[in-house]
C-alpha cells in the first residue's frame, strides 16, 4: 500500500488546515500521526472500519473523514495552536486491533510526512 500525504503548510494560530492522504488501495484502518522535533510520534486521529478515533489533543478541533471511492482520508484541523506544529504522517493497516489503534507500531504502511507549522 502506498500513501501520499498532502496539505501541510504555515498557518497562524487559530487558523485551519486540511490534510489529505491518498492510498493506492483500500485498507481497514487509516490514521494520522504527528512528530514534533525531539518528541515521539503521536496519534492524532484515525478510523477503523466505520469508527473514528481522536487523540485528546485533537478532540473538538479535528474531523477525520474518508472518501472510499478515492481511497482518501482527510483531516480537517481547526483552531490550530503552536503546539500542533509537527510533521504529520499518514498511516494504514489491515490488521490493527482496536485496543492498539493509537500505537504507531500497529501500522505497517506509512506515507511521507507533511509539515504543519502554526505561528503564534
Amino acid at each position: 500500500v502506498q500513501l501520499q500525504a498532502s496539505g501541510g503548510g504555515l498557518v497562524q494560530a487559530g487558523g485551519s488546515l486540511r490534510l489529505s492522504c491518498a492510498a493506492s488501495e483500500r485498507t481497514n484502518a487509516m490514521a494520522w500521526f504527528r512528530q514534533a522535533p525531539g518528541k515521539e510520534r503521536e496519534y492524532v486521529a484515525g478510523f477503523k472500519g466505520g469508527s473514528t478515533y481522536y487523540a485528546d489533543s485533537m478532540k473538538g478541533r479535528g474531523t477525520i473523514s474518508r472518501d472510499n471511492a478515492k481511497n482518501t482520508v482527510n483531516l480537517q484541523m481547526n483552531n490550530l495552536k503552536p503546539e500542533d506544529t509537527a510533521v504529520y504522517f499518514c498511516a494504514a493497516s489491515n490488521s490493527v486491533i482496536t485496543s492498539a489503534i493509537r500505537l504507531a507500531r500497529s501500522y505497517g504502511y506509512w506515507g511521507q510526512g507533511t509539515l504543519v507549522t502554526v505561528s503564534s
